[in-house]
C-alpha cells in the first residue's frame, strides 16, 4: 500500500460490512495496519455482530446499531489500551463482523452404508441425506475455537465436520431405534428431532446452534431395492384376472388413439371376442334358479378310512382299498368291529353297505367232506 494510500486510510471514519455472499460467516473488516480513527461510525446491521480484537484479546462485542468509536462507547476497548489522557489519535484494533443469520440447506449424508440388523430382511446397509441449517449464537467462542485469525471465514470451511458429527449421531439413533427398514419413511420426522437433540451441545462447543435438521431420504442398497420392486410388483398383479382387464382397457386406449392402423382393427377384434366371451359368462352365471354356473369341475372329496378293532385294539385308519385286501385274505372277516367317519358307535363290517361288496367277493368256505374206506 502506497503513502497517500496509508493517509486517506486513516481518515476513513466509517466501518461496515454490507454481505455479497450466502455463505460467508466471519469477515474482518480491512484497515491499514488495522488503524480506527478515532470519533470513527461503526455500523452493525441486523443479523450481524461485531467484536473488537486488541492485541489478540477480544475488547468488545457490539449488537446491531450505529456507534461512535470513542473512550465513552468503548470502555474496555480504552482498559486495555492504558490511555490515561483519552484517545484522539488512530488506535489500532481488528473488527470482525460476524453473520449471525440462520445459514440454509447445508448438506449431510453418509459417505459409506450404515450396516444395521432388520426384522424381517436381516442384515441391510442403509444410506440417508438430508439438510440442516446452523447460526452463529456466541462469537466469542466461534472465533476462538474455530475462525481464529482467518479474515473470511465460509461454510465450506466447518460442513465437513459438522457433517461428521450428524452422520455419527444419526447412526447411534438409527441403530438404537430397531424401526423396520420398510417402516423409516414414516419416522423421518422423529428422527430429525432426536439428531437435533442429540448434537444440539456438540454445536454449542462450536458457538453454533443446529436449528433444523431434516432427513430427506433413508436407501436400501440398489441390488436390495431390485429385490423389493419385484415383490411389490408381485403384490401388484396378484389377481390376474384384474390385471388382464387393466391391459385390455390400456389396449382399448390405445386403440382409440389410432383408428386408422392396421394393428387398431385387430386390437379391436381380440378385445370384442373376450368381452363377448365375458358376456357369455356372465349370462351363463344368471342362468337357471339363480344358480351360478361354472366350467371349473368341484374338488374331489376325500377318500373315506376305516380303523379296524384287532385283539382289543384299534388299529388304521385304512383306506377302503386296504380293507378290501383284508377281507380277500380273510384277515377281516364280517364280524369285525369297524369305525369310520360319520358313525356313532363301532359296528360289524358285514353290516356296512360299503364294505358288503369286498364281502360278496370272498367264496365260502369249503364244506367237510368224508372219505369212506
Amino acid at each position: 500500500m502506497g503513502f497517500w494510500d496509508k493517509i486517506f486510510g486513516e481518515f476513513i471514519d466509517v466501518i461496515e460490512w454490507v454481505d455479497d455472499s450466502n455463505d460467508t460467516m466471519v469477515y474482518r473488516f480491512q484497515r491499514y495496519g488495522n488503524e480506527i480513527k478515532y470519533g470513527a461510525r461503526l455500523t452493525v446491521r441486523e443479523s450481524q455482530l461485531a467484536v473488537f480484537v486488541n492485541e489478540g484479546e477480544i475488547a468488545d462485542i457490539l449488537k446491531p446499531g450505529m456507534y461512535e468509536l470513542e473512550t465513552e462507547n468503548l470502555p474496555i476497548l480504552s482498559t486495555l489500551q492504558n490511555w490515561p489522557h483519552g484517545f484522539q489519535s488512530p488506535f489500532k484494533a481488528e473488527v470482525y463482523f460476524f453473520n449471525t443469520k440462520r445459514f440454509l440447506d447445508l448438506k449431510w449424508g453418509t459417505k459409506n452404508p450404515i450396516m444395521l440388523r432388520d426384522e424381517e430382511f436381516g442384515p441391510v446397509r442403509l444410506r440417508a441425506f438430508g439438510t440442516y441449517a446452523v447460526k452463529v449464537t456466541s462469537p466469542v467462542t466461534f472465533l476462538k475455537e474455530v475462525v481464529g485469525t482467518d479474515g473470511r471465514f465460509t461454510t465450506d470451511e466447518i460442513t465437513n465436520q459438522l457433517r461428521n458429527l450428524i452422520v455419527s449421531r444419526f447412526a447411534d439413533i438409527l441403530g438404537e431405534s430397531k424401526i423396520p427398514a420398510l417402516d423409516l419413511a414414516a419416522n423421518y420426522d422423529d428422527l430429525s428431532t432426536f439428531v437435533t437433540n442429540r448434537i444440539g451441545d456438540e454445536f454449542k462447543d462450536y458457538g453454533l446452534k443446529i436449528t433444523r435438521l431434516l432427513v430427506e431420504n433413508i436407501s436400501l442398497p440398489p441390488e436390495v431395492e431390485k429385490v423389493l420392486d419385484k415383490r411389490t410388483s408381485m403384490g401388484i398383479v396378484k389377481n390376474l384376472r384384474r390385471y388382464s382387464e387393466f391391459q385390455a382397457a390400456e389396449a382399448m386406449g390405445a386403440a382409440a388413439a389410432n383408428p386408422g392402423s392396421s394393428a387398431s382393427e385387430g386390437i379391436g377384434l381380440g378385445i370384442g371376442l373376450a368381452m363377448g366371451k365375458k358376456m357369455g359368462e356372465s349370462l351363463d352365471a344368471g342362468a337357471g334358479n339363480g344358480e351360478t354356473k361354472t366350467n371349473i369341475p368341484p374338488a374331489i372329496p376325500p377318500e373315506r378310512t376305516y380303523y379296524v378293532a384287532s385283539e382289543g385294539h384299534q388299529t388304521g385308519p385304512f383306506t377302503i382299498r386296504e380293507v378290501g385286501s383284508k377281507i380277500r385274505r380273510s384277515d377281516l372277516g364280517r364280524e369285525t368291529l369297524v369305525w369310520t367317519q360319520g358313525m356313532k358307535s363301532w359296528q360289524p363290517a358285514g353290516e356296512l353297505e360299503g364294505l358288503q361288496t369286498y364281502f360278496d367277493q370272498v367264496p365260502p368256505t369249503l364244506p367237510d367232506t368224508q372219505t369212506g374206506g
